[in-house]
């Protein structure tokens, strides 16, 4: 049988890890050392599979274990991380809108915008000072597409894309906790909201204009935002 041994090792991989493989995504609650078995089951992915149907989301190894890996640092011993991923991609059915005619004049024939949204990641996690952390990170996706006729009444077609990145991080502070003005503050890309309340709140949230030149950059730019909310508390 094709692929025998490949599917073999898929088999006894970790069951978060089958359902990349095949949904391209999973949801889960786990404490800290389930999400190490998945990470190290995911580490064992390239040695035993090579065929391009079955590869791993790109952004799963580059982005999202890294930063589960860091956030489990913070968790207490009876805390969880709930981690839902959906990597399928912005053109998956369900995220796209459907298009939007756009005003032309000639030699324009027609033009449209199409617009997607991807919630990609959302982490909510259980920290030892009894506070609760949440993470979205949202891509919304504009695509152009423009009809024009040219002099030669020949017909081109244009396409051009552009994506925003939505950073969101809330941190609910333990009941009664201190809040703790910084001394600096956020970076200019980054905008914090506090909310007060029997449980102080903090949300820093950014928006980034450009595709991440890796997934190195990626990460920074979720810890970056995700470090903020830690500046407004006395612990």
């Amino acid at each position: 049988m094709f692929w025998r041994k490949q599917k073999a090792a898929i088999a006894g991989f970790h069951p978060l890890h089958q359902a990349l493989i095949h949904q391209r995504g999973f949801s889960a609650t786990q404490p800290a050392a389930g999400w190490a078995e998945l990470a190290a089951s995911l580490h064992r992915h390239a040695g035993l599979v090579r065929r391009s149907k079955w590869e791993l989301p790109p952004r799963m190894l580059g982005v999202i274990v890294p930063l589960i890996a860091e956030i489990c640092t913070d968790l207490g011993r009876k805390g969880a991380l709930t981690v839902t991923a959906d990597l399928r991609g912005h053109e998956a059915p369900g995220k796209t809108h459907p298009p939007r005619d756009l005003p032309v004049r000639p030699p324009v024939k027609s033009a449209t915008d199409t617009w997607a949204v991807d919630p990609w990641l959302r982490l909510r996690a259980d920290l030892r000072d009894g506070s609760v952390l949440e993470v979205l990170v949202v891509d919304r996706v504009r695509t152009r597409r423009v009809t024009k006729r040219n002099p030669r009444g020949k017909t081109k077609i244009k396409r051009k894309v552009k994506q925003v990145q939505i950073i969101k991080v809330r941190r609910k502070l333990p009941p009664d906790a201190p809040g703790n003005r910084p001394v600096s503050p956020p970076p200019r890309w980054i905008r914090a909201v506090v909310q007060d309340g029997p449980r102080r709140s903090v949300t820093a949230a950014a928006k980034v204009t450009r595709k991440p030149q890796s997934h190195h950059e990626q990460l920074d730019w979720i810890l970056a935002v995700a470090t903020e909310p830690f500046r407004w508390s006395a612990r």
